[in-house]
Formats: C-alpha cells, sequence, structure tokens
C-alpha cells in the first residue's frame, strides 16, 4: 500500500511540475523561413499569392495525393478559400483564407485547421526585391496554443519542425518557380 501511494505522489508531482511549467512557458509561436528566388519581384509576387499554386509546393499538399481540395472565390484575391480533407495523419482537414494582399509585398491568410486537431493560425507571404531580376520571399505562420497545452511547444520542438518542413516548401517554390 505504501508504494502505492509513493507511486501516486511521484504521479502527481510530475503533473504539477509540468502544470506549473506550463505556466511560465510562452504560449505565442512564430516560425518564419525566407529564400531568393531568380524572378523579379512582380512575378514572384504572382505565384507566391496563389493558393492554388502552393497546393504544387507545400510538402503537406504532396503528402497526401488522395486528399480532397476545393476552392471558393478567385485565386489572389482576398477572400479567396482552399480547403482540404486527409485521412493522412499529418495533413488533417482545414482551411485558408486569404486575409490582406498588400500589392508585391505581403499576402497574410488564415488558417483554421479541424484535423487532427483545432487551432487558428495566422499566416504570411513576404516579398522584397534583392536585384533587378531576384526577389526574396519569406514564408511565416505564428499561432497560440493555450494553456496547459503551450507546454508541447517545448517538447515536440515545434518551432524547428515546422521551420524546417518551411524550408523544404520554399526550396520546392524556387523549384517550380524557376522552371
Amino acid at each position: 500500500m505504501m508504494i502505492l501511494w509513493i507511486v501516486l505522489g511521484v504521479i502527481g508531482g510530475i503533473i504539477v511540475l509540468m502544470l506549473l511549467l506550463a505556466a511560465v512557458m510562452k504560449k505565442g509561436y512564430t516560425v518564419e523561413r525566407s529564400i531568393v528566388v531568380d524572378k523579379p519581384l512582380e512575378e514572384a509576387f504572382h505565384w507566391m499569392t496563389s493558393l492554388e499554386f502552393q497546393d504544387s509546393w507545400s510538402k503537406w499538399a504532396n503528402m497526401d495525393p488522395n486528399m480532397k481540395k476545393w476552392y471558393i472565390g478567385t485565386d489572389r484575391t482576398v477572400g479567396f478559400m482552399s480547403k482540404w480533407e486527409s485521412e493522412h495523419k499529418n495533413v488533417g482537414s482545414g482551411e485558408q483564407q486569404i486575409t490582406k494582399i498588400v500589392p508585391n509585398e505581403r499576402m497574410e491568410t488564415e488558417l483554421r485547421f479541424l484535423k487532427p486537431f483545432k487551432a487558428v493560425c495566422q499566416g504570411y507571404f513576404i516579398s522584397a526585391p534583392v536585384g533587378k531580376n531576384q526577389t526574396q520571399i519569406s514564408w511565416g505562420f505564428s499561432g497560440n496554443m493555450p494553456y496547459p497545452m503551450n507546454i508541447m511547444l517545448g517538447l515536440m520542438k515545434m518551432e524547428q519542425k515546422l521551420g524546417e518542413d518551411f524550408e523544404e516548401g520554399l526550396t520546392n517554390m524556387k523549384k517550380k518557380m524557376e522552371a
């Protein structure tokens, strides 16, 4: 009986420690990666703002060839929405909607994840000329994890993992854009 109380005490202590760590850990995160493409600003921005084109280079869109896709509205315009549904555990289902476009500078989106978990995040693409025929494209993403789930930010190395996925996606985008 004493061993049971010791085990319960240790488990309880671990839970309290995890809750205390979650209380002091950050709840928000931002991930951003950049790449330079060999395209003039206007052309790069044209490709960058297409959610339909994004499906050809995004790591997640390419994980499931059987993913169902829907588009609502006119691509490259505020309000355009891309929806997806997948049984793949790393893709899930959700939607991305263009919320703001500043011509040749920035596009912002809202991502609403439905499966495997519900979350709302903000995404963005920023373009900047590097030279006459080169453009830097930055892809960013920010969101929040509520307490006590925010402890997962540190345990899963979420910012590092998302960053690697962004780097792969940007490399794919560059190859497609420059082809």
